[in-house]
């Protein structure tokens, strides 16, 4: 089967290649904006959807044109998947899974795409890679790269620019080494709590640098905007919520790897992260109640990224021939495991589970992850209705093409 997987490495350009590269990621968010603006007037005029073949001519008289000469410096691949960008977020949004595209904003990083193999050239024994109109580039060779080469991105974070190189190769059926099955209830005071007892402890990356930022923050605030002191201010700040994210990652791969090298099952909630984090400011109309514990509650729960956490979780469950399952999260933490009970009043506190009914009592993050594993053999074995009635059974995850960041 084929496996794609991307490497990401850092680049360390010189002056001119730097400028380059700015200049590029810039005339791709003017394609992307100029289409979608396009696309816009179009709607409101009743006309139909351009699609990309459409699209990619007037990128040719962009090019071309008088008023945007400049277009011409950048390389036409990394334009034309601009495009290709911009009817992806329409064909997500027209299929219920994002909202509407916005357009990019400049100074909040930017990133470019080369999509052909044949144009991208890679010197691992001198750590250089070859880009159109960049020529070579040195990068931080951390580590081999196995499988061809089919695409590269280029993206700027935290000052820094980085190549992101996917590649494609063919493997063996993963057959898998463990055999245990678990539930996992995730959480914001324990991360995430398995149905064996144990927990993982939330690292909090956002909450340790919350005071730092916010100082930087404020400093960043009584300078003068897009003043040579307000430029370094803003890359302190850049630089912090990088470490954040970087921080925030490197804990969810070392915990996803763990749990997928060591269970053949996993089964976790189906939660929507959205849903859960939603404002509760309400309108004008109708003000909404307990705004700031509710603010607090949100930023608790995107602080711990439950969404790369089931995204990494999945892939790499895969690659190691095991399987994961989403199930209905209702009633996972208000169900007694021994005899079934479902009650409110079973979760006397925050951590604190007593069946009403037998007089169980267990910690209630640990009864959460039990009722999920439990959900999660319902689901695999007939398939369990939910409350719409509809069947949830999940056919097991492909693992044939599989694809990380």
């Amino acid at each position: 089967m084929q496996r794609l997987k991307a490497y990401q490495f850092e680049l360390m350009p010189n002056g001119r290649q730097a400028r380059d590269m700015r200049r590029f990621a810039g005339s791709c968010r003017f394609v992307y904006n100029k289409a979608l603006a396009m696309q816009t007037e179009n709607h409101e005029a009743g006309k139909k959807f351009i699609g990309y073949v459409a699209m990619a001519k007037h990128l040719t008289e962009w090019r071309n044109g008088v008023q945007t000469p400049w277009l011409k410096d950048a390389p036409c691949h990394p334009l034309q998947h601009a495009l290709k960008d911009l009817e992806k977020a329409y064909k997500n949004f027209f299929a219920k899974r994002a909202d509407f595209p916005k357009y990019k904003r400049k100074g909040s990083g930017g990133s470019f795409r080369y999509p052909d193999p044949k144009q991208i050239k890679l010197d691992e024994a001198n750590d250089r890679l070859f880009l159109p109109k960049l020529g070579w580039l040195r990068y931080r060779n951390s580590r081999d790269l196995s499988g061809e080469i089919r695409n590269v991105t280029v993206s700027q974070s935290g000052g820094k620019w980085f190549a992101s190189i996917q590649t494609q190769r063919e493997v063996e059926q993963p057959l898998p080494s463990a055999t245990s099955a678990i539930g996992i209830d995730v959480g914001v005071v324990r991360f995430a709590t398995l149905s064996d007892g144990s927990f993982i402890a939330p690292l909090n990356s956002f909450k340790t640098h919350q005071q730092r930022l916010a100082r930087y923050q404020r400093r960043m605030s009584r300078k003068v905007k897009f003043s040579n002191n307000w430029k370094k201010a803003k890359a302190r700040v850049q630089k912090i919520h990088a470490d954040i994210a970087n921080t925030r990652k490197d804990f969810l791969h070392k915990t996803t790897t763990a749990i997928s090298q060591n269970h053949a099952l996993v089964c976790i909630e189906d939660l929507q992260v959205r849903n859960m984090s939603r404002s509760s400011k309400g309108n004008r109309e109708r003000h909404g109640m307990r705004v700031k514990q509710k603010s607090g509650l949100n930023r608790a729960i995107l602080d711990q990224g439950w969404g790369e956490f089931r995204r990494q979780l999945d892939y790499k469950v895969a690659w190691n021939g095991g399987m994961l399952l989403a199930v209905p999260p209702h009633n996972t933490s208000r169900t007694c495991p021994c005899c079934g009970h479902v009650s409110k009043g079973n979760r006397q506190t925050q951590a604190k589970f007593l069946c009403v009914d037998c007089g169980y009592e267990n910690h209630a993050d640990v009864v959460g992850a039990i009722n999920v594993l439990a959900r999660g053999h319902r689901v695999l074995a007939c398939g369990e209705p939910v409350q719409s009635g509809r069947s949830v059974k999940q056919e097991p995850a492909e693992a044939t093409r599989q694809i990380t960041a």
